[in-house]
């Protein structure tokens, strides 16, 4: 007995000694993360269309290192550990010319205002479209249905323009074969909500060398042209102007050395490049800030980092894999990733939520009750990609933590895939997504810096920093902890799996199937708390395997109990 009375209270104070530990990053960065300067840095990203090797995305990249340098990061010249703070730019001749857009628009000739111009909707060039000649173009359109694409074999398009209500990557070979000048075309996903927000374009690219050019129209435009060409001959004025010309990738990385295990790492990610103010000029911004924080508090010894923190800014998924698959041994010691992605959401304004996207758990291949998948959509995971891990619920909890002080709405969603955060999964790395979605504006020409919030890139830098700061300072007390937490958010989740099978059972399905589930959830828990053993940065820790056990016990007992109650 009076052993595990000691075991109980040696727990519970190795609990209040992390929980104090976090309670200080909290208080660290809430006062320590200036949002006025992650808006400033996103109003300055924002104004451009980045594309790598292009001038905005390279003036983007500038920006960071003028904020980094100013934060007391230096130069690296031999290696990133070197001095506390260190970064570097990583410059790659690209195989392909970087492209820019200029300046774009289209007139109905007759008319006074045009059609469509880019400098409301710059979004309207696609990606590696050329210029037309300076004097621009002037020629007939041709119109056609969805369903009567098919028709315009035998029809004369040589020298004309082709237009539908249909995707302009649809019409482009085509009408380049048919000898038409141009391609004008509409396409928006439902979420966009193109009928209420009528001027929206999101940007995409075009084959390269097809030998015509192409357009984007946004509803209000295609609706427009679609009435004036049912009403008899229409002709067009279209310019375009667009710029390519040899360049450099640019990536750049900041490092804070870790006093113990620099080779140990928690490593962020934020691309540069895309157009949009929320996606991802907040990811930038945000980053920015979170580094300057950083900096500030470990030169003035309030942040003592036993494991490296690495920032990251570059091209998307691109620039994140190479940081992991160049360096085999840098590879090893990388812990954590985290990709910061449409982080700055005025949800009022865009919709949707915050989101921190899980490692593929079984809520990926089992999506029910209050999981639900975003509007991006569900990946293809099954078991054998169930990546078991304390991650998932160590930064969730964080999130809404910092989401019940700030009144933040926090929510996550299973695994998808599709940003920074793939690379390190791929490569056995747990890794986590913040963003936002559903958003009406996502990838659109108005995803400008009006929606996005100051305040929301101040709760997710807050939660980002304080999750990377207590596991880079991980000690026995944290660890132990994160077992008593993960324990606690195993047997919440099992409880919801069991009542949704025992529902499910009720209503007619396998006993079988839904046993299977609560199975693989209590699996997974127990694959997750194994994980927990390497946090602590001292390997002689003992206690924390104890306690592991212990959880491990708890956890499959309550999935035996009720797959037992499920079976009857």
């Amino acid at each position: 007995m009076k052993r595990l009375v000691f075991i109980v209270l040696t727990v519970l104070a190795f609990n209040a000694a992390a929980q104090s530990q976090k309670e200080q990053y909290f208080k660290l960065t809430r006062a320590g993360f200036n949002e006025k300067n992650a808006f400033a840095t996103t109003a300055f990203v924002e104004q451009f269309f980045r594309l790598p090797g292009n001038k905005g995305f390279d003036a983007s990249i500038y920006r960071v290192e003028e904020i980094l340098k100013k934060a007391g990061y230096v130069v690296q010249n031999k290696d990133e550990f070197e001095a506390p703070l260190t970064y570097r730019i990583e410059k790659r001749k690209m195989k392909n010319d970087a492209w820019e857009p200029v300046d774009a628009s289209i007139s109905i000739v007759g008319e006074k205002l045009p059609l469509q111009s880019f400098k409301t909707n710059r979004n309207m060039i696609p990606i590696n479209c050329v210029s037309t000649p300076a004097e621009g173009v002037t020629a007939e359109v041709v119109f056609i249905n969805k369903a009567s694409k098919e028709d315009l074999a035998g029809k004369d398009l040589k020298g004309k323009i082709v237009f539908g209500d249909i995707p302009t990557q649809s019409l482009v070979s085509f009408a380049a074969k048919a000898g038409a000048i141009g391609a004008l075309g509409f396409s928006l996903p439902d979420f966009n909500q193109p009928t209420k927000h009528t001027t929206s374009i999101q940007f995409n690219p075009m084959q390269r060398n097809v030998g015509i050019w192409a357009l984007f129209l946004s509803y209000s435009s295609k609706e427009k042209l679609k009435d004036a060409c049912l009403k008899g001959k229409v002709e067009l004025k279209v310019n375009i102007t667009t710029k390519t010309y040899p360049a450099e990738e640019l990536t750049i990385v900041a490092n804070v050395r870790g006093s113990i295990k620099p080779q140990e790492r928690f490593v962020y990610s934020a691309h540069v490049q895309e157009p949009g103010a929320n996606d991802n000029a907040s990811g930038v911004g945000t980053l920015a800030e979170m580094a300057r924080l950083t900096a500030q508090l470990v030169k003035g010894g309030k942040l003592k980092p036993q494991r490296s923190l690495t920032f990251l800014w570059g091209d998307e998924i691109t620039s994140t894999r190479r940081y992991i698959v160049e360096d085999s041994t840098r590879a090893k010691g990388i812990l954590w990733g985290m990709s910061l992605d449409m982080v700055g959401e005025d949800t009022e304004k865009t919709g949707g939520t915050f989101l921190l996207e899980k490692m593929p758990d079984p809520s990926a291949i089992w999506t029910r009750g209050e999981d639900k998948h975003s509007e991006w959509g569900a990946g293809e995971v099954k078991e054998k990609d169930l990546f078991p891990h304390y991650f998932n619920d160590f930064v969730f909890d964080i999130c809404k933590e910092q989401g019940k002080f700030a009144k933040w709405m926090v929510k996550f969603n299973p695994f998808e895939g599709g940003s920074d955060h793939t690379p390190f999964l791929k490569n056995n790395i747990p890794g986590l997504l913040m963003w936002h979605f559903t958003d009406v504006f996502y990838h659109t020409d108005n995803d400008r810096i009006d929606k996005v919030s100051a305040k929301t890139m101040k709760n997710v830098g807050v939660s980002a920093l304080t999750a990377a700061y207590t596991l880079i300072t991980a000690d026995e007390n944290t660890a132990s902890a994160t077992v008593t937490q993960v324990k606690e958010d195993a047997l919440a989740r099992l409880k919801i799996e069991f009542e949704l099978s025992k529902k499910a059972i009720a209503e007619g399905k396998s006993a079988k199937d839904e046993k299977h589930i609560v199975e693989v959830w209590g699996k997974w828990y127990v694959d997750a708390l194994a994980t927990i053993g390497k946090l602590a940065v001292d390997p002689k820790t003992t206690r924390v395997g104890s306690g592991i056990k212990v959880a491990t016990l708890a956890v499959e007992k309550q999935t035996q109990e009720y797959l037992e109650q499920l079976g009857k």
